[in-house]
């Protein structure tokens, strides 16, 4: 078992941008990340993502998983037998991820950077 930093809920919106000012005006979140189609909000630990279209990935992810080790997590998803929906890819914005389905059919974005 691997190590998890962090686990982000992915909220899909239209525009992530629209959201901005709920998000860093109301509630105070800084926004560390923002890519355009995805857009990271933060407080300490606390963060939430706002996803219009997933820029690289055939379905959007509901929520992020960050690990130690994304390749140990990856290889212990193929052998349970779950469905990889995106394949292990190391992504232009630096990050190594992959894309999961639950049993219950939830897309889960496990990722780690290097």
């Amino acid at each position: 078992m691997t190590g998890i930093r962090r686990i982000v809920a992915n909220l899909a919106v239209d525009d992530p941008a629209a959201d901005a000012p709920f998000w860093t005006g109301l509630l105070g979140l800084e926004t560390p990340m923002d890519m355009g189609w995805v857009v990271n909000h933060r407080s300490g630990t606390s963060q939430v993502q706002l996803i219009s279209r997933d820029a690289t990935a055939p379905e959007d992810s509901r929520v992020s998983v960050e690990v130690d080790d994304v390749d140990a997590v990856h290889e212990q998803a193929v052998a349970a037998g779950y469905e990889i929906v995106h394949p292990l890819t190391d992504e232009p914005w630096g990050v190594r991820r992959f894309f999961v389905r639950t049993p219950q059919g939830v897309v889960v974005n496990v990722l780690a950077h290097p």
